[in-house]
């Protein structure tokens, strides 16, 4: 038996692809905990019995972590890195400590914007493995910003004297021992890095709580289905693009259902009705595995989900890693790229029609759910972190 410690910041879309893998070693006999900065974000994504070591750290809507949302480009890149996963890193640093002092694991499994994890581990001379929860690291995101990827670089050194072993070398975001990354080449294009100790796993699909209160039978089986979702981070961003979504799924309710999801409240009171069914939180996985399309921020667990279900994509890139994932999208052909900031009803509606009714883009999202279904997700990492474990001993 051995023990692996999840280091994990407090965002969804960077916990939940552990949670299947932890949830399958745990199955497995292995002991299993977690770090975070939100140790109540855990236990709800992987089930209350989870043992947490909560950490120091700001957490995203609270702590006074709120970014702009008129941030674009290289201005989001400076605030995600400087305003957000450096004093992060800081912060969780002593916590992660801790966590290890106390739980004495055989590998912690990093994920890739928790850098605490694999600067403690260094330190501290354990293995680790990282977790790639979005491939825009390695997708060749920094190879046409030479001074951006050199910025980046001393950033992450200055942070390793700080809290890491100053005569390391290891960059925190990617393991020299395991890279788990949660997605496959047949997205992520002839760029994706090929190493022994690189894992393409596809995405972690593992069953989550769906909560409370959603409307199934108002569900039309006689219509397409349309999930509109533009992710948990980006609430306070969408209030004219999710007006344009249902604009669009009203012109077409004679054959198509929306279910949008709008948990910051920026739809006026009222929006919803039968034909654009309007919530604050919606059950993603259960309704991908009926829906005919997805119009999305490109983040990458809405993209891997939605192609693990063989469902088309609009995608409208926000900022940070999103514009990566929607080109992976589109240059693959599972999908329509729009603007997020200027679409309207009429270009929206365009490419609902075309991931709709042209067969080219379900045909590509077809061929890319084959590669991910292939890949092995969470029983291929778990697989993979036990060897780690029995070779490391």
């Amino acid at each position: 038996m051995s023990g692996f410690l999840f280091v994990v910041p407090p965002l969804t879309g960077h916990v939940n692809p552990a949670v299947g893998v932890a949830a399958r070693l745990a199955a497995h006999g292995h002991r299993v905990a977690w770090a975070c900065a939100d140790p109540a974000l855990v236990r709800r994504l992987a089930g209350p019995g989870a043992e947490v070591f909560g950490c120091a750290g700001p957490v995203p809507g609270a702590d006074g972590v709120v970014r702009p949302p008129d941030l674009r480009g290289a201005e989001a890149l400076k605030f995600l890195w400087e305003g957000y996963l450096l004093p992060l890193a800081e912060a969780m640093a002593p916590g992660v400590h801790a966590a290890v002092a106390a739980f004495r694991p055989d590998v912690v499994v990093a994920d890739q914007q928790a850098f605490a994890g694999p600067l403690v581990a260094e330190r501290l001379g354990l293995v680790w493995a990282g977790s790639a929860t979005t491939t825009a690291e390695l997708a060749g995101t920094y190879d046409d910003l030479p001074k951006v990827a050199a910025w980046l670089e001393r950033r992450l050194a200055e942070l390793r004297d700080r809290i890491g072993a100053p005569s390391g070398t290891t960059d925190p975001r990617f393991s020299p021992h395991l890279q788990l990354v949660f997605s496959t080449p047949e997205l992520i294009g002839p760029q994706a890095p090929s190493a022994p100790h690189i894992r393409y796993v596809g995405p972690s699909v593992a069953d989550r709580p769906a909560g409370p209160g959603f409307p199934w039978e108002r569900l039309d089986p006689g219509r397409s289905r349309v999930l509109v979702t533009l992710g948990t981070a980006n609430s306070d961003t969408g209030g004219r693009f999710l007006a344009a979504c249902v604009a669009a799924l009203r012109a077409r309710a004679d054959r198509v259902q929306g279910v949008v999801a709008d948990p910051g409240g920026t739809l006026p009171p009222g929006t919803g009705d039968k034909d654009v069914l309007v919530l604050p939180s919606v059950p993603q996985l259960r309704l991908l595995d009926g829906a005919d399309a997805v119009v999305c921020h490109a983040g990458h667990n809405t993209v891997c989900e939605a192609l693990w279900h063989g469902v088309p994509l609009v995608v409208a890139p926000i900022r940070d890693d999103q514009p990566v994932v929607a080109g992976q999208v589109t240059d693959r052909g599972a999908g329509v790229r729009v603007r997020f900031g200027r679409v309207t009803a009429a270009r929206l509606g365009a490419a609902l029609d075309t991931v709709l009714y042209d067969p080219a883009p379900r045909a590509a999202a077809a061929r890319v759910r084959t590669a991910f279904r292939a890949a092995g997700g969470t029983r291929a990492a778990a697989d993979h972190l036990e060897r780690l474990a029995a070779e490391s001993r």
